[in-house]
């Protein structure tokens, strides 16, 4: 929960979450990766930088609202989706809410840049949660959240016109990346830009 705000400084009441945390650390809030500037036995306080205000709805946070709180991943176990870095791609917006037997179906807007990344059956994040594509369009997307997703997290608390923090596949973007590259010539100036060849190089 938000207990203090400024401009670019968020103080956050935790408790699990903090567990094992030291200054210094990673925590996702609202799937947007925060560094832990200082914390106390049940808050923490994060300096939030201009660029996360521009692509997240961080900047729309009030004093008590509640958000999505994550550690960083440690290696080692297992990983129940995909790999969520907590670069915040842009934000959509929840269109629609509907109910289908114990699931809660959402249909959320996304930018025409983001829906490339966007597959059928693929993973997003939606503020920090991982969830499956269950049907797509050319400008929108549709997750059904279980009630463990609706239990433990504020996703289910959203309604339609509410905007949310979105982070596509990281393997899509590197796909996409390598495939602009496919056939492009390799010079001294690639090279140069990409750190192989030093600056004074003969």
């Amino acid at each position: 929960m938000v207990r203090d705000l400024s401009l670019n400084h968020f103080t956050i009441e935790a408790y699990k979450v903090l567990e094992g945390t030291n200054a210094g650390d990673s925590i996702s809030v609202n799937g947007a990766c925060l560094t832990v500037a200082s914390l106390s036995e049940h808050s923490f306080s994060v300096d939030v930088m201009p660029e996360t205000l521009r692509c997240t709805n961080l900047g729309g946070l009030r004093y008590g609202d509640q958000v999505n709180m994550e550690r960083a991943l440690e290696m080692g176990g297992r990983i129940g989706g995909h790999i969520v870095l907590g670069h915040t791609d842009d934000t959509g917006e929840i269109m629609k809410v509907t109910s289908e037997g114990i699931a809660k179906i959402m249909k959320i807007s996304a930018p025409a840049k983001l829906m490339p990344y966007i597959v059928h059956k693929g993973f997003i994040a939606i503020d920090g949660i991982s969830l499956t594509i269950a049907e797509l369009d050319d400008f929108s997307f549709t997750i059904s959240l279980v009630d463990f997703t609706l239990g433990n997290t504020i996703l289910g608390e959203k309604t339609p016109g509410d905007v949310v923090n979105l982070e596509v596949d990281i393997l899509a973007k590197y796909v996409e990346s390598l495939n602009k590259r496919r056939g492009q010539e390799l010079t001294l100036d690639f090279l140069r830009e990409y750190g192989f060849v030093e600056e004074n190089s003969k």
